[in-house]
């Protein structure tokens, strides 16, 4: 069935040839080529099947179909040799050019015999000569099969490499990476790389290069020690030919270079992206380089134990790596073996087994902003914590218990890996309790064991969780005959009900009222401290411990009242608690909770805006637990401190106290302290000291370990904010890296992470796509995101800024009509959610864009955008909106000026400059002046070189540069000068 309408005469046709050729290569441009090829033969006009043959051989060769390429082009060559007259010079042109396609297509088919591609040759030659065309381009392809082949190339080469090229040669880029790989061979890796540098540094390429030359570059640029380069141009050359079954072997390569610089887990990652290549390369010499790059790093994988690790492969099945790796040692053995029979040698096999033999480079080059190990790859729900101090978990069963009881008594970091122990052996079907007094019966452990969970819990803020198991815990301790730490758990569920968010009340209009919420908790948190008070007075026979962690709840729950209402009136009864606490673990000499008080005391001191005081109640405290303990809380203690330090204005302190905080932490078991905060406090700290790059590591780290502790939904946030980082930082293929990375994980292709959280991950990609220059990719992502936002009804003012940036990639692209649409639609969301400056910008740039590749034919277009943009300025000024930088009116006027001038409407831009200048106002001596100075510059040039007016140009200028040089800008004064001496030189 036809996958659009066929065309109904040849300007049909030829338009639907137009757009197909704007498709990415891959069965829909197939496809739709094979259907037009069929529409055209109903054509008399043989021009018209002659430009659709020739698009379904590119779709073909390009899509790694290389057994119908060559049959295409036989009906190409029977149509010249039939009607030559047919062909014009470019259809001729076109016509020899492909004789190379179909040699490189038939050395890819092992079922076609050598003595069929020699003879492929021969006949190029022959033609080539009979038309009179140079002979380089066969040559060339002569050496490309002596290469293939595995015979001496080194006649072959010089033959090929002496001669002069020709217009039919291959691109320059192309035929670089041939003599780079020559030298290559020969084992001359400088040789080699300084052959690439012309491609590797972008100064030539095509549509292969130099995605082709970075694959082949990578292992030559480890072995002379270029790591960095190799990093680069592996960021750069895979983005640019993944999932493209023409470029296999070139993603296989990039595997390969996972698999020797200790990135395995990356290398399993890219498999998983490239499965489609395992079904949809036809080519067998490009099936035979990719599989041979995926055994390379599956082989790896295996070897280091993971070869139960569950990976992508062919369709039908589910694969492990030891499975995968099985299969295609096959495939790949078989399809060397059928080449090197065809070609009388052991080239293929012997190129193989040097790839799979070939050592690890090094053992770890971190590539991206996301290093992760093959442990990260394992199929958990959440990774294990990493533990950087082992924990003391004894043997036996009585004694584990009662050693968690114990640490769990006195917040010991080593309770948490007692009660992990212990819930996997109650676990275990075979479990039997020991029948020990001491230790108490099982319904008790099982209810330790679900207070532990619910602890747990709450420190994710999975409140709900964590109240519904504080509860179970209760019930079972209850029937126990434990009534201390039955209301212990009551106590606990009791704050954790209090702390899950309330849903927000809805006004007369349905939307939610702010002002709520905080009301709302704060009177939950009252209740549940009322609630915490009654549970203690009521319970008899309470432990010390017992006593002072319900005293501990009773402050907690206030100090969380306070923080969300910010009432002074809820400063006095937080110390009340606390100096109750205080004096209750004083006179049991209750280390822990002696800490926990003075903490809550400095914490509350700062909630309530004395922080000097709370840094001396802090400093204090940290004294004690250097001299007395317990030292576990001198982490978290020296985090708060840094935190302090931030409202003090000190962040050179704050990051000292930071960093302090994580060295001590790794003496611990990893959940003792909340490093993916610390970390995160350690950015900040770091991007206000002005250390970017520094803060992008700790950003990355916070985010690593809140997705190990499943924090995923923060995880997402923060390594969103480190995307955005690296981009400002002009690391734009590690931005790209990074979020290709997160956009494969799970949960987000299985639509469970927020939609919001996905939709800013793929805005920030998008634009680093535009950075990098990649506009086709960068404006289609932006479409696809435009379209979804404009179902955001609660949300559209975000939509109007993503619309309102699709429209100018719209526009970059030349394509203003689908602009202006996009631009509509960004103005209609604008009029719900205001977004006056974006809104502002967009259409100026619009404007400009329209303007300057349309000339005078687009005007008319490009000033209807300036009077949107004229609207929104005047809804900002009635709504009081204050841009920033220059006002909305005068980067308006100054729009107009250039518009009109790209136009050639003069007179109408100096009259737009002028207006422009006036509304900027003359700069003084501490402002900036660079504005001023380029909007004087432009009139100049139109009133001095397009309105013919040199002498007020001149006096313009010269004024300008007297005053901006008596000010002290002198740098803004040099494209004036510049400009005033062209006006002196033409007068």
């Amino acid at each position: 069935m036809p996958t659009a309408p066929l065309p109904q005469n040849t300007d049909e046709l030829f338009q639907a040839l137009q757009e197909n050729d704007r498709r990415p290569y891959g069965r829909t441009r197939t496809v739709t080529a094979e259907e037009l090829v069929d529409a055209a033969e109903q054509f008399e006009d043989p021009a018209v099947l002659i430009h659709a043959l020739l698009e379904l051989q590119e779709a073909y060769t390009y899509g790694s179909e290389p057994r119908k390429s060559p049959v295409v082009f036989a009906r190409l060559l029977t149509l010249f040799d039939e009607q030559p007259d047919v062909f014009d010079e470019r259809l001729r042109h076109m016509l020899f050019w492909r004789f190379k396609w179909v040699a490189h297509a038939l050395r890819q088919l092992p079922e076609i015999p050598l003595t069929s591609l020699r003879q492929w040759l021969t006949e190029m030659r022959d033609r080539y000569e009979k038309a009179d065309l140079g002979l380089q381009p066969y040559y060339g392809q002569a050496y490309q099969l002596a290469a293939h082949v595995g015979e001496d190339t080194t006649l072959a080469y010089e033959l090929w490499a002496s001669r002069t090229r020709t217009r039919l040669s291959d691109c320059e880029a192309c035929e670089t990476c041939q003599r780079a790989r020559y030298h290559l061979r020969a084992g001359d890796d400088e040789r080699a790389l300084r052959t690439w540098e012309p491609v590797l540094a972008g100064k030539e390429s095509c549509k292969e290069e130099p995605a082709r030359s970075a694959s082949y570059a990578l292992l030559p640029l480890l072995r002379t020690g270029r790591t960095d380069r190799a990093r680069e141009l592996h960021l750069v050359g895979y983005r640019a030919c993944r999932r493209n079954p023409s470029m296999s072997e070139e993603v296989g390569r990039h595997l390969e270079f996972c698999a020797l610089t200790g990135n395995e887990a990356r290398g399993l990652e890219l498999l998983a992206e490239n499965r489609n290549l395992f079904d949809e390369v036809d080519s067998p010499l490009d099936q035979f380089g990719f599989l041979t790059g995926v055994e390379v790093l599956l082989q790896r994988v295996e070897a280091l134990g993971h070869g139960e690790l569950p990976t992508v492969g062919y369709a039908g099945r589910t694969w492990t790596v030891s499975g995968l790796r099985a299969e295609v040692r096959k495939r790949a053995d078989d399809l060397a073996a059928r080449f090197d029979s065809r070609n009388g040698t052991t080239t293929h096999a012997d190129r193989r087994r040097a790839r799979l033999d070939r050592a690890p480079l090094l053992d770890a080059l971190e590539l991206t902003l996301r290093p992760r190990s093959l442990d990260d790859a394992a199929p958990t729900q959440a990774a294990a914590p990493v533990t950087r101090t082992a924990a003391a978990v004894p043997e036996a069963l009585p004694e584990l218990i009662l050693r968690a009881r114990a640490a769990d008594e006195e917040g010991h970091p080593d309770a948490q890996a007692c009660w992990a122990r212990l819930r996997t052996l109650v676990a275990a079907r075979d479990y039997t309790h020991p029948d020990d007094p001491a230790v108490g019966s099982l319904l008790r452990l099982r209810a330790d064991l679900l207070a532990d969970e619910g602890n747990r819990a709450g420190e994710k803020d999975e409140f709900a969780d964590a109240a519904a198991l504080h509860e179970e815990a209760a019930g079972l301790y209850d029937d126990a005959a434990l009534p201390g730490h039955a209301a212990l758990a009551r106590a606990c569920a009791l704050l954790a009900t209090a702390e899950i968010p309330a849903e927000p009340a809805e006004g007369e209009n349905g939307e939610a009222e702010s002002g709520d919420g905080a009301e709302a908790k704060a009177a939950a948190l009252t209740a549940a401290h009322a609630s915490i008070v009654r549970l203690h007075e009521e319970t008899p026979g309470l432990a010390p411990y017992q006593e002072a962690r319900l005293l501990r709840l009773r402050a907690t729950a206030l100090a969380l009242r306070l923080q969300t209402s910010g009432s002074e009136d809820h400063v006095a009864p937080v110390f009340a608690e606390v100096v109750a606490l205080h004096a209750l673990a004083t006179r049991h000499a209750l280390d822990g909770q002696i800490s926990g008080a003075l903490l809550l005391r400095a914490s509350t001191h700062a909630i309530s805006g004395n922080l000097p005081t709370a840094v001396t109640e802090i400093d204090a405290l940290l004294d004690r637990l250097k001299a007395q303990g317990p030292a576990w809380h001198l982490p978290r203690t020296l985090a708060l401190r840094g935190r302090f330090q931030f409202g003090l204005q000190d962040p050179e302190a704050a990051h000292a106290d930071l960093a302090e905080a994580l060295r001590l932490a790794a003496d611990w078991p990893a959940d003792t302290v909340d490093t993916a905060r610390l970390h995160g406090d350690m950015a900040q700290a770091c991007m206000y000291l002005g250390r970017p790059e520094e803060a992008l590591r700790h950003l990355t780290r916070s985010a690593e370990l809140e997705l190990r502790r499943g924090s995923r939904t923060d995880a997402f946030c923060t390594y969103s904010n480190a995307a955005q980082l690296s981009l400002d930082l002009g690391r734009v293929e590690d931005c790209i890296a990074l979020l290709d990375s997160l956009l494969t994980e799970p949960d987000v292709t299985g639509g469970e992470l927020n939609d919001r959280i996905v939709a800013q991950l793929r805005l920030t990609r998008a634009r680093a796509l535009h950075t990098g220059e990649d506009l086709k990719a960068a404006t289609a992502e932006f479409v696809t995101l435009s379209a979804e936002s404009a179902g955001w009804d609660d949300d559209p003012g975000s939509h109007a800024m993503i619309a309102a940036e699709t429209a100018v990639l719209l526009g970059e692209s030349g394509e203003f009509e689908r602009a202006r649409e996009v631009a509509d639609q960004a103005l209609a969301a604008h009029a719900r959610a205001p977004r006056f400056e974006h809104l502002s910008n967009s259409l100026r740039e619009l404007a400009r864009l329209q303007a300057q590749q349309q000339g005078p034919d687009g005007l008319t277009e490009a000033l209807a955008f300036l009077a949107d943009a004229g609207r929104v300025a005047e809804e900002a000024r009635a709504a009081g909106y204050q841009a920033q930088g220059r006002s909305l009116d005068t980067a308006l006027a100054y729009e107009h000026g250039r518009v009109n001038a790209y136009a050639g409407a003069y007179d109408d831009a100096l009259a737009a400059l002028d207006k422009a200048l006036a509304l900027l106002g003359e700069p003084g001596r501490d402002d900036d002046a660079g504005e001023w100075a380029e909007c004087v510059r432009l009139a100049g040039a139109v009133e001095g070189l397009y309105l013919e007016r040199p002498a007020p140009a001149l006096t313009r200028l010269d004024k300008a540069v007297s005053h901006l040089t008596a000010l002290g800008h002198t740098e803004e004064t040099e494209p004036l000068t510049a400009l005033a001496a062209r006006l002196r030189d033409e007068e």
